[in-house]
């Protein structure tokens, strides 16, 4: 019995000391939120006359969510506004978000474990990978494929599809035939001659990881990447299941009015296929962070997550992700726009903090850039370290 009540003692004790920390940490946090959402002083720039609500009224975009890194942790999570117009739904934590071409990392990420587990190289010939399609021209790699410089010359984004019509197969995307909405996947140039953003060629990455391992897209990204981080509320499921569904964010145009479909469907879901949440995102930053950090990460070894913040000689993008100087600091990034979404994603290579920002409208980027500009005005991104004492 003295044991029994002991141990329920332990426990209780625990929970209190858990539950302290988790209120310490929002208090924490309140008066950063605080100045965010507040109008700016002293003002930098043109928006930042406006409080967060203002500043998204301003921009026409009804809803958005953030995600705040800090110390190679999540600090806060909170969202704004209004998941769908048409219904005034509101946003919250848990709502999900066409993250676009912030797919093109994650998926990155999932083929930098296979190259970890020596199923390919980075620096392999694709078409020794490829089952189903051949890459014409010159020899072609998964890393100029995933850094935007294997010479492809598509020049496209995707538009997606409309959820009532009818959807190509990866080949007829990659050949431009119909029902495909867009044109060939061409290559212009011998690889590493050149940068040019390609969602082509990380669509011709899809087809190679569903032809290795033999597996449905979304099933694969899930067991390798998503729920080995712990993000559970992602999926690169095309269309979306009801049971998510019901949770999405709607697509909103540049005056934040409902799109005629609810969203756009996407079959090319390595390059733009990822539902998620900023919280989710968040978690992807916080792997790379800490796998380049080292030892390793929770899925990725120190030089995977080298490789994907290390240029490669042309571009400024490594395996999946941009890598650039901003300010005092080197940052590792990735936008998204997708028919009626926008988002950002952001995190600093060495000092474990950084931002994940998605909305639901098409003036989606003026307010991610007000907001990662307050973000590092708030929490003092890139300040030099205080002059040593004399």
């Amino acid at each position: 019995m003295r044991r029994n009540r002991a141990g329920r003692c332990f426990l209780a004790l625990l929970a209190a000391a858990l539950t302290a920390i988790a209120l310490r940490a929002q208090d924490d946090a309140a008066p950063l939120i605080a100045r965010i959402e507040a109008a700016q002083t002293p003002s930098r720039r043109e928006l930042d006359g406006l409080t967060l609500a203002a500043l998204m009224q301003h921009c026409h975009v009804p809803g958005l969510s953030i995600a705040l890194i800090r110390d190679f942790k999540i600090h806060w999570v909170k969202a704004y506004g209004i998941a769908d117009a048409a219904s005034g739904r509101p946003a919250a934590a848990d709502t999900l978000f066409q993250a676009a071409s912030i797919s093109k990392p994650v998926t990155a990420m999932a083929a930098m474990r296979l190259v970890d587990g020596r199923r390919f190289s980075l620096d392999d010939d694709i078409n020794t990978i490829l089952k189903s399609w051949h890459a014409p021209g010159h020899t072609v790699t998964p890393r100029s494929l995933m850094s935007h410089t294997s010479g492809a010359d598509d020049g496209f984004g995707f538009p997606g599809y409309d959820p009532s019509a009818a959807r190509p197969t990866l080949v007829q995307i990659l050949d431009g035939k119909p029902p495909s909405n867009v044109g060939p996947v061409l290559f212009a140039r011998p690889p590493y001659e050149a940068y040019k953003y390609s969602g082509g060629g990380v669509t011709i990455m899809q087809l190679a990881l569903m032809d290795l391992t033999g597996r449905p897209f979304a099933q694969f990204m899930r067991s390798t990447v998503l729920d080995p981080l712990g993000m559970r509320d992602s999926s690169y499921e095309q269309p979306l299941p009801a049971a998510l569904a019901s949770r999405a964010a709607r697509a909103h145009d540049g005056e934040g009015k409902p799109m005629g479909a609810a969203w756009h469907v996407y079959p090319e879901q390595a390059a733009a296929g990822l539902w998620t949440t900023p919280g989710d995102l968040a978690r992807f930053i916080i792997e790379v962070q800490r796998a380049v950090r080292g030892p390793k990460g929770a899925v990725l070894t120190q030089a995977a997550a080298s490789a994907m913040v290390g240029p490669v000689g042309v571009g400024p993008f490594g395996v999946g992700l941009t890598i650039e100087k901003r300010g005092e600091g080197w940052y590792f990034s990735h936008g998204g726009s997708n028919w009626g979404f926008r988002g950002d994603i952001l995190g600093h290579v060495r000092k474990g903090y950084g931002v994940a920002i998605l909305t639901n409208g098409d003036n989606g980027s003026a307010v991610i850039g007000e907001i990662e500009a307050r973000v590092a005005a708030a929490y003092g991104w890139d300040s030099l370290d205080k002059p040593l004492p004399r």
